[in-house]
């Protein structure tokens, strides 16, 4: 008997497996932008015994109506269009017996006016005779735009001679966030001043054309160029430098141009 009485005090008691979630869903993304596509797949389990009818895949924004935040592009596993539903996107994948499983995959865009942020996705296995409750999913944040912001710097060294001549460096920069590309610049002398050498740009009459290329963000490069004006060369005169082109958008115009005045008092003084 004691034996027997040692025996059940160490038997390891028997622990019931954990039923599977009504409801799991997998993001093809967690960090978007406004205008971005991404997918969300969910999968239904049915835990009970009994069948549920009319199943369904509801997918929910904690925050605010997922309506609100993105547009339903399409999906596949349901058995009809997938649609809007108060304040959730639905997947009706028919009558779910105990134990069976189904997949729907929702193909979400953002919509193009979203402010950057985050949005908790929920996710709910709902039917017409049994609904399971509302689950909280990833949260996804909306990154700012993907935008690359050039700035375009100018600075003046006048020269002793006889000819007004000033040389010029023009420093380009990326304050990011993102990689710049196809950066250009155009640069002017200013009235009564030819350019008379470069470097990093090309000239075509009195405008010079420097192409930049690419810059990564906090990148800088510099290009230059020397003008002169003569040797009567007499009063103010503007050159100016400015971004023409780059990629993606740039966010701030006020920095994509610069200038530099300078005064003349006959070609062998010049004041910047």
């Amino acid at each position: 008997m004691a034996a027997l009485a040692t025996a059940a005090l160490c038997a390891t008691p028997a622990v019931a497996s954990a039923a599977p979630p009504a409801s799991t869903i997998d993001v093809s993304a967690t960090t978007v932008r406004a205008g971005a596509t991404f997918t969300v797949t969910e999968q239904l389990t049915n835990p009970t015994d009994f069948t549920v009818t009319g199943a369904k895949a509801a997918l929910y924004v904690k925050e605010k109506p997922i309506a609100d935040v993105v547009d339903l592009v399409s999906c596949t596993g349901a058995i009809a269009p997938c649609a809007p539903y108060l304040s959730s996107f639905r997947g009706g994948v028919g009558d779910l017996g105990a134990g069976e499983s189904r997949t729907v995959t929702f193909t979400l865009r953002v919509k193009d006016d979203v402010a950057p942020g985050q949005f908790t996705l929920q996710h709910q296995f709902a039917g017409d005779n049994y609904a399971f409750g509302v689950e909280d999913g990833p949260v996804v944040t909306i990154a700012p735009p993907d935008e690359a912001d050039v700035k375009v710097t100018l600075t003046a060294t006048p020269r002793v001679g006889l000819t007004a001549r000033v040389d010029y460096v023009i420093k380009v920069s990326n304050t990011g966030p993102a990689t710049a590309t196809g950066v250009r610049v155009t640069a002017n002398p200013g009235t009564g001043h030819t350019i008379v050498s470069t470097t990093g740009c090309t000239r075509s009459g009195a405008t010079l054309n420097c192409a930049i290329g690419t810059l990564a963000p906090g990148a800088s490069t510099t290009a230059k160029f020397t003008s002169e004006g003569g040797v009567f060369a007499w009063g103010a005169f503007t050159a100016t430098a400015q971004r023409a082109a780059s990629a993606p958008a740039d966010p701030d115009a006020a920095n994509d141009k610069a200038s530099k005045k300078c005064t003349a008092y006959t070609g062998l003084f010049v004041q910047c």
